[in-house]
């Protein structure tokens, strides 16, 4: 686990100083109108959590879906890495096949009765049978695998940067990409996806924001705070926020993080120009 933290560090670095520059950039905004030929700033929102659920405190979360009543969750770290079919109310893993100990588990997407589960390092996707989560087949690909979801044509991937990747679903080979912006200026660190419509939502590493990303133009159209879920006590003991499922027919998102003890079905909320100073 610490070793794939450090390996990630200089893009922690690089990536909190693109955010505070990002968010320099927002206030300024808010502030004054958008100069002629400037991106505008995306709308501010926070989460409104509307029901708290258990979650595997072991579980390093690295990819989340929500599917006829279940989840469907990827973990990561070596030799603890897992697909797993999960009962929402009680938390209880119905279901799990674990990764080889080398293989590092990753974002997750469901294209039709298949599972596709990247890995970090590997450069290898894994596809699973959804019904009993057995392997069917893998895929290679180039650099690392972060996060991942469906848009209902292509595998939208992310690497860690402000690219995403359009991957056909059936050679998983690269057709194209997207780049993501935040009010103009590049949004690296890209983590678990999360396909929804015409939007896409995007955690962002090593930060309690989600990115609410136009899927045809890449910008950044909602910043929403996704911090505070997590009282201190249980702050202590947990990893990064990761983790994001559509509940389609609700709205709402179910959002947790790696380690965390708790899965939360939330709202997205406007943040009022109060909790915004």
């Amino acid at each position: 686990m610490m070793q794939s933290m450090l390996s990630r560090s200089h893009r922690a670095y690089s990536g909190a100083l693109r955010m505070a520059a990002a968010v320099l950039t927002m206030a300024a905004a808010s502030v004054c109108a958008t100069p002629a030929g400037r991106s505008p700033s995306p709308a501010s929102f926070r989460l409104k959590v509307v029901r708290t659920f258990p979650h595997d405190v072991r579980a390093f979360t690295q990819g989340l879906l929500f599917l006829d009543g279940k989840l469907y969750e990827s973990t990561g770290l070596f030799a603890r890495s897992s697909v797993r079919r999960v009962d929402l109310a009680s938390g209880q893993v119905e279901q799990v096949s674990s990764l080889p100990a080398e293989l590092f588990g990753e974002g997750l997407a469901r294209v039709g009765q298949r599972l596709f589960q990247l890995t970090w390092k590997n450069q290898k996707v894994l596809v699973w049978d959804l019904a009993t989560l057995q392997k069917q087949t893998e895929f290679a690909y180039d650099g690392e695998g972060w996060g991942l979801c469906f848009d209902g044509r292509r595998l939208v991937m992310s690497d860690g940067s402000d690219k995403l990747a359009l991957r056909n679903p059936g050679t998983f080979a690269k057709e194209g990409e997207l780049r993501v912006r935040l009010a103009g200026q590049p949004l690296a660190n890209l983590n678990e996806l999360e396909c929804a419509g015409s939007v896409l939502y995007a955690n962002v590493w090593q930060d309690n924001h989600i990115a609410r990303i136009d899927a045809k133009t890449g910008e950044v159209t909602g910043w929403i705070d996704a911090s505070g879920l997590l009282d201190p006590s249980e702050s202590a003991g947990a990893d990064v926020l990761n983790g994001i499922a559509d509940m389609a027919s609700t709205g709402h998102l179910l959002v947790t993080g790696k380690l965390w003890p708790h899965l939360y079905e939330v709202e997205i909320v406007p943040l009022t120009k109060v909790e915004a100073k």
